[in-house]
């Protein structure tokens, strides 16, 4: 037999853990002294002892990992049980991944501060453009929530482009408004340059609408739209020390999108006014 101290060790837990599972009646020590009230438990019990951890490992609340030990699931229910933790998992894995791109994306913003030559940036007045576009919703205008919003957008514009019969007529344009229900949301619209009328395209969902001449303040950006921060943020930079003021959300126009992300080359159509 085994004081707690040592079960504890030989389980790679505390004592007070083992107290808590004793008290909530998922690990009871094999006997317990009568003269001293210790604790005492038997090596027999370390299996239980890894399955209870291994199970709360996997996220399972411990009601749910004594309902397990106690074979009150069947194997299907657990089977159902571990595939839904597995999907949890995975889906926390993705937004650890996110924010990683997020912490590196500003630390390069960082690095960058005062070495991106300002001549980079030129006013010009945009021409207006005809465009076929899809809209959605981002919860904020992050690249991590625009990201998963615009990708899948111009997935589906330009099969139901084709299905269509609407052939682009110039490069992607991708531009932002704020949400009618506000709380930071934004509208995205992800669109291609067109000469079709405008109005619906058919039964699509696909919108052509005109847009109208503005003056901008533009800046290339070359990689993943990911990785646009420090690009955005010496065109900002650029327009305070100039005496400009940002009148909306840049427009996005792609140069260049070979598959791999890094060579993507965008151009950012910021509207400006005098300050």
């Amino acid at each position: 037999m085994f004081t707690i101290g040592d079960f504890a060790r030989y389980g790679r837990v505390s004592p007070r853990m083992l107290r808590h599972y004793d008290a909530v009646g998922l690990l009871h020590p094999d006997r317990t002294d009568p003269a001293t009230g210790y604790r005492l438990y038997g090596a027999a019990q370390l299996a239980r002892l890894n399955r209870i951890i291994a199970l709360k490992d996997l996220g399972f609340t411990l009601q749910q990992v004594a309902a397990v030990l106690d074979e009150q699931v069947g194997p299907e229910e657990l089977r159902g049980m571990l595939r839904l933790r597995r999907a949890e998992l995975e889906e926390a894995m993705a937004a650890a991944a996110t924010r990683l791109a997020g912490v590196e994306a500003r630390l390069r913003s960082i690095e960058s501060e005062g070495r991106m030559p300002a001549d980079d940036v030129v006013i010009k007045t945009v021409p207006a453009v005809r465009v076929a576009e899809l809209t959605g919703t981002a919860e904020s205008y992050g690249p991590h929530h625009i990201g998963p919003v615009i990708g899948p957008l111009y997935e589906r514009l330009f099969p139901l482009l084709e299905g269509a019969g609407v052939r682009p007529a110039g490069p992607g344009i991708a531009r932002y408004e704020e949400a009618p229900e506000g709380g930071g949301a934004v509208t995205v619209h992800a669109g291609v340059a067109v000469t079709g009328p405008v109005g619906p395209v058919g039964d699509t969902g696909v919108e052509v609408v005109e847009l109208p001449a503005f003056e901008a303040a533009t800046i290339v950006h070359r990689g993943a739209m990911d990785d646009v921060l420090p690009t955005a943020q010496t065109l900002a930079r650029w327009l305070e020390a100039h005496g400009y003021r940002s009148t909306g959300y840049a427009r996005e126009v792609t140069l260049e999108c070979p598959p791999d992300p890094g060579g993507w080359v965008t151009e950012l159509q910021e509207p400006v006014t005098r300050a």
